[in-house]
């Protein structure tokens, strides 16, 4: 009797052991393999685009999204890490600017930062169907 709640206790263990490394495994993101790209970019901006004022970033997100959405042009993976890195970087300022709201502009940061070129590429595609 004893072996037999032995085995079921052992067994709930590792059912609910292996169901933890499960998760644990599905959290752990693959390496952003234009991340190198996006930190040079992230260094050579910075500290312009700390300076921007609110019409400058105006003016370079919608210039951004006016490109991304003409179905004749076709950014090269440079410049749309240059438009997506420079608007996660004005993130930072809006923070410093609005210390209430650092928890949304960190969200927004890791978004643009997690934008990536082979989905834009996707939807130039799908744009040109």
């Amino acid at each position: 009797m004893k072996q037999v709640q032995f085995s079921i206790a052992f067994s709930i263990i590792f059912f609910f052991t292996a169901s933890c490394w499960t998760l644990n495994a599905q959290e752990i993101k693959v390496a952003d393999k234009d991340m190198s790209l996006k930190e040079t970019i992230y260094n050579e901006n910075k500290v312009k685009v700390l300076n921007y004022s609110l019409k400058e970033f105006d003016a370079l997100f919608f210039e951004f999204f006016d490109k991304k959405l003409d179905a004749s042009l076709l950014l090269t993976k440079e410049e749309f890490y240059t438009y997506t890195v420079q608007i996660a970087i004005f993130s930072d300022r809006l923070a410093a600017l609005y210390p209430d709201q650092k928890e949304i502009a960190a969200t927004n940061k890791k978004k643009w930062f997690a934008e990536a070129y082979e989905d834009y590429l996707v939807l130039k595609a799908s744009q040109k169907k």
